[in-house]
């Protein structure tokens, strides 16, 4: 079993980037922990993170054929991209979304995504855990 995990944009600051609302854990521990759970669990975990839609949007085209899975955690972008959406459905891998805090109790921009309507789930809320927290029902899907 192969499973992506994208991180988009500004989730390279993890550990500085507003502590009282994501703690102080770095996105390279977040990948540590996810990639070696993926192993205990029978997954082999690709990272990819970056701060540009059409990257984001190119890796999710190019993982089609090559992943049974995605895991993305699409930051600021969960709320306004249509073309991540897009190419969600357009690659029909399984996919969940994922954040750090519950988006739909902060700020009302933040409380839609365009990503929910085109992903297996979402998980929200959890801090680092949400991303074990949807690895484990990724895996569980899949299987």
């Amino acid at each position: 079993m192969k499973i992506l995990l994208i991180n988009g944009a500004n989730l390279n600051l993890l550990g500085t980037r507003e502590p009282e609302k994501y703690g102080s854990i770095t996105l390279k521990d977040i990948e540590s922990s996810v990639v070696s759970l993926g192993k205990e669990l029978g997954a082999d975990v690709d990272v990819f993170q970056s701060n540009h839609e059409g990257e984001i949007v190119e890796k999710i085209q190019a993982s089609k054929n090559v992943y049974d899975g995605i895991l993305i955690n699409a930051g600021g972008y969960t709320h306004t991209s249509v073309v991540i959406r897009d190419a969600i459905a357009a690659v029909n891998i399984p996919t969940v979304e994922i954040h750090m805090t519950n988006i739909h109790s902060r700020e009302e921009f933040r409380h839609t995504s365009l990503l929910s309507g085109v992903c297996a789930a979402q998980v929200v809320g959890f801090k680092e855990q949400s991303y074990t927290l949807a690895l484990q029902g990724l895996v569980n899907y899949l299987k």
